[in-house]
Parts: C-alpha cells; sequence; structure tokens
C-alpha cells in the first residue's frame, strides 16, 4: 500500500507544479498590466512588479483620452448582434443537417464545413468591396452582417442534435408538431448548453475583432474597443501606464461574460460526450 501511495503521491505533486507553471505563465503578463494600469506614469518604471502606489486617475485618464465609453458600447451592439445571428443561423443549419433527410445531406455538409478551411483575409477584398457597394461603410450592420453565421457553431449544434433520441422526432411527429414547433419546444431547449457555449464563443470573437473594424470604418464614432486601444496607443507614446489602463477597461466585459457563462461552456462542450 505505501509502495502503491508514493508514486500516486508523486504523480500528484508533479501535476500541481505542472499545473502552477501554466498558471504563473498565464497570469504573469495580468498581474504586470493591472499593477503598471493603477501605477502613477512617474512610479511606472520605479519596481514595476510591486504595487507600491497605486490611483484611479490612471484609469480615468484612459477613459476620456481614448474615449471608451463610446467604443464599448460599439464593440458591445456589434458582439449583441453577432452572436444573436450566429445561434439563430446555427440552429436553424444544424437542425437541417442533423434532423432532415435530403439527397447529398453529406455532401452539402462537408462543402459547408471546408469554408472553415478559407482563412478571414482571402476574403476581406470581396467582402468589402460588397460591403461599400451595399453603403454600410461606418455602420453596425457592416461590422456584423458579414458574420451572421459561422460553420463552427452548426457543426457544434449538429453534433448536439445528433445526440438527441430519435424517438423525440416521431413522437412530436405523430402529435402534429412540424420542424418549427418541434425545434422551438423539444430540441432548443435540449441544446441550450451547447448554444450557451457558442454564444460565448461568439461574443469573445466579434468583441476582439480588430482587422475587419478597421477596414470598414473610418468616422472614429464607429470604432470598436481594440480599434480605440490601437488609437490610444498612438496617442499616449509617452504614457504607457495609461495604454494598459484601457487594455484592463477593454478586458473587464470578457471576463464577466467567462465568469456568467463558465458553468454552460463546460456543459456545452462536455455535452454529448458520455452515452448512456
Amino acid at each position: 500500500m505505501a509502495a502503491e501511495r508514493a508514486p500516486r503521491g508523486a504523480r500528484l505533486v508533479g501535476r500541481y507544479t505542472l499545473l502552477g507553471i501554466v498558471a504563473f505563465v498565464v497570469l504573469f503578463p495580468v498581474y504586470t498590466t493591472v499593477i503598471g494600469a493603477l501605477k502613477p506614469a512617474g512610479k511606472l518604471l520605479q519596481n514595476p512588479l510591486i504595487p507600491d502606489s497605486f490611483t484611479l486617475e490612471v484609469l480615468r485618464d484612459a477613459w476620456t483620452e481614448g474615449r471608451l465609453g463610446r467604443y464599448l458600447l460599439n464593440s458591445a451592439i456589434v458582439a449583441i448582434i453577432v452572436t444573436l445571428a450566429q445561434v439563430v443561423t446555427s440552429v436553424l443549419s444544424g437542425y437541417a443537417f442533423s434532423m432532415l433527410d435530403y439527397p447529398g445531406r453529406g455532401v452539402l455538409f462537408v462543402l459547408f464545413l471546408s469554408t472553415m478551411l478559407v482563412p478571414l483575409e482571402a476574403t476581406l477584398v470581396v467582402n468589402r468591396r460588397t460591403i461599400g457597394d451595399l453603403g454600410w461603410l461606418n455602420s453596425y450592420q457592416g461590422l456584423a452582417i458579414p458574420f451572421a453565421a459561422t460553420a463552427f457553431g452548426t457543426f457544434l449544434v449538429r453534433q448536439a442534435m445528433l445526440s438527441l433520441p430519435g424517438d423525440l422526432r416521431d413522437a412530436a411527429r405523430i402529435d402534429g408538431a412540424g420542424h418549427v414547433a418541434f425545434l422551438r419546444h423539444v430540441a432548443v431547449p435540449l441544446v441550450r448548453p451547447t448554444l450557451g457555449a457558442l454564444a460565448l464563443f461568439s461574443f469573445l470573437s466579434s468583441w476582439n475583432q480588430y482587422l475587419w473594424p478597421n477596414l470598414i470604418t473610418t468616422n472614429q464614432e464607429m470604432n470598436t474597443v481594440q480599434s480605440g486601444l490601437r488609437a490610444l496607443r498612438e496617442s499616449a507614446l509617452q504614457s504607457p501606464n495609461v495604454v494598459m489602463a484601457g487594455t484592463i477597461i477593454a478586458a473587464i466585459p470578457i471576463v464577466i461574460a467567462l465568469l456568467v457563462f463558465q458553468k454552460a461552456l463546460v456543459r456545452g462542450l462536455t455535452a454529448g460526450a458520455v452515452k448512456g
């Protein structure tokens, strides 16, 4: 027994040591950014890793100089539109690829998934021209509509719906429920954890968009928070602590979303992993 406990204890120590190293590597940049954001400019380079002085003036300067209030609002509006659109389109397409039977469904699904292999940069020019022809430059629809559907979301929802028992659809058909009724009252409630995970992924991806907003916005009023951080960095070259403070402010909604939807993310990613 003692011989068995020794290797198990060694593995446990090694596991926690590895986790501690990974946690340090991940959290150290966050720690230095928070410390820098709360330090006055004159003391930023003096003991940069020691929290020996704090001030909230840096956060206020970053908020006012970077116009982060407007940019956060723009990012929130675009992220909400994209998240809702991706959830709706993923539910409809995932249902079509899992519950409906029609010729060529498998081939069409493979072709649909193959769009994930096309990088965003390969479609930027065409999408930019299309948005310009539609008159959607410097608009919320121009920022959001190109990302209203996602092959990843369709794949995620399809896999979740494939795990549903086929008897549910047969019972709903006997009761006279059509596709919309079955989707609304049966399928969607059962795959809700997956939809929560998809919504979180969609929100984070949209919130962190940088290249596309810079490509179609020329009016500063339509800048998103990532573009605003770039402008703040260029205008505050002599005040790196202001840039750090802006980064912290921009990350607060992401942290809140992760904390609120953490359980939904775990349930969504593990749904269907264990079969009874």
